[in-house]
């Protein structure tokens, strides 16, 4: 029974690559119009193209949170294996940007191809990587049995499952176990993520924390953030970052009603291909607003309600230049962004009832009296407004996140000691031959 239920998974999962293979191209079409980097580099995405190294260590990150949430794991690979090669995949072009301005200077950088199998089996046979790294949670059914018949030692790192992504993996249960059982070790960020992939079938599990808390505010941001706010003055500043689409007009209407006239609003949307969308929402709210692109040695008008953050890669100049800041994708049921980064610069931080994705993290800030989450756009303004009128308050509570982050540091530094023996372990040329089960 258990063999016919993974040739029913294996053969449900065919067909939907199958019926997505014509789509492919016009999603990339679509996509890039108003991203351009999606019309280039299709060969990559396709196994194509010269070979950019081989024998490398190779690190798989979808997009941006995923290849910056690797930045320190990163780091410790490269103290510990300083002669290995880099590898980086991605997916999209904002994490190939992000990549390219983290690791340009000595990493191979390269999308990932689909996951078709004789796509998998040629990225394997050209690259062949010393072993795999996978960020967060990628159970690419192809990709897993290809690195097994490569011979291709596979860590799935800072894994997280929510108990919704749970049921849908459970869905083709025989398929996740199957991809589950192939990955030698998954490096878990708490104990119910390490129970949930567990259950579904992973094999050998550790609990390490979770990547994000490693990661250092760059100084040079810092520097910049700083600097921005010496220009905006004396205002107070509350952020609204890595807004998603549902969010930000709500929040721009209880801001016009109720936010007084000195109150700036920073509005950092999470995708950039939704910038121009977002200032239409804004001038819609009936806000005057400027865009940060447009401010580059320019002064910050003392009119100017909403200041769009258009720029990627700033996100922590954004938070050093604000007093509070809110953490988008929790308003809306998307399971919210990282809001680390923002405690790690001890600002108070303000979250939606949606955080499912970062849910350990999220309760831990709250406990910590970090954070406080908020129910909609006009209570999150309410509270926002509480808290600019209460120093005392928001320094207890950026003091309580400087400490938050701090206690929680210390993931990439397990993570590397599980990769080092699949390190020493890779190239013995073994493999394991056949289709997953």
């Amino acid at each position: 029974m258990p063999t016919l239920r993974l040739l029913f998974d294996w053969t449900l999962y065919r067909i939907a690559l199958l019926l997505a293979a014509p789509l492919i191209p016009l999603r990339l079409l679509w996509r890039g119009r108003r991203e351009r980097g999606y019309l280039v580099h299709w060969g990559e995405r396709l196994a194509l193209g010269p070979t950019p190294v081989t024998g490398a260590l190779w690190i798989h990150a979808v997009s941006v949170g995923e290849m910056r949430a690797a930045q320190p794991l990163i780091n410790a690979l490269r103290d510990a294996h300083p002669d290995a090669p880099v590898l980086l995949t991605c997916m999209t072009p904002t994490g190939r940007a992000t990549a390219e301005a983290l690791y340009g200077d000595f990493a191979r950088i390269v999308y990932l191809p689909y996951d078709y199998a004789g796509l998998m089996r040629r990225f394997m046979r050209r690259l062949q990587p010393r072993a795999g790294i996978l960020m967060e949670t990628e159970l690419w059914p192809n990709l897993i049995h290809a690195a097994a018949r490569a011979g291709v030692p596979l860590l799935l790192a800072n894994a997280r499952l929510s108990a919704r992504s749970a049921r849908g993996y459970a869905r083709l249960p025989a398929l996740t176990r199957a991809c589950l059982e192939r990955v030698a070790v998954v490096a878990a960020q708490t104990d119910a993520d390490a129970a949930r992939l567990a259950a579904l079938g992973a094999r050998t599990v550790a609990v390490v924390g979770n990547l994000k808390f490693d990661i250092a505010p760059p100084a040079a941001q810092l520097a910049r953030g700083a600097a921005w706010r010496q220009r905006w003055g004396s205002r107070p500043v509350l952020l609204a970052a890595s807004t998603r689409e549902g969010e930000e007009a709500p929040l721009l209407r209880a801001f016009a009603e109720a936010a007084p006239v000195d109150v700036l609003l920073v509005l950092v949307p999470r995708h950039p291909q939704r910038f121009d969308a977002v200032a239409d929402l804004v001038a819609a709210a009936g806000l005057s607003c400027q865009r940060r692109s447009a401010l580059e040695g320019a002064a910050l008008d003392p009119d100017t309600r909403v200041l769009l953050g258009d720029s990627l890669g700033e996100l922590f100049a954004y938070y050093v230049a604000c007093d509070v800041a809110f953490v988008g994708g929790s308003l809306q049921p998307l399971g919210g962004q990282n809001l680390i980064e923002a405690a790690s610069v001890g600002r108070p931080v303000l979250v939606g009832p949606h955080t499912f994705n970062f849910e350990e993290a999220t309760r831990l800030a709250i406990e910590a009296g970090a954070a406080l989450r908020v129910g909609d756009a006009a209570e999150l303004l309410a509270n926002a407004l509480k808290l600019l009128n209460d120093d005392s308050l928001r320094t207890r509570m950026g003091e309580a996140g400087l400490a938050y982050a701090a206690r929680n540091c210390g993931a990439a530094a397990r993570v590397a000691a599980l990769i080092a023996p699949l390190l020493a372990d890779s190239g013995t040329g073994r493999s394991r031959p056949g289709r997953p089960g």
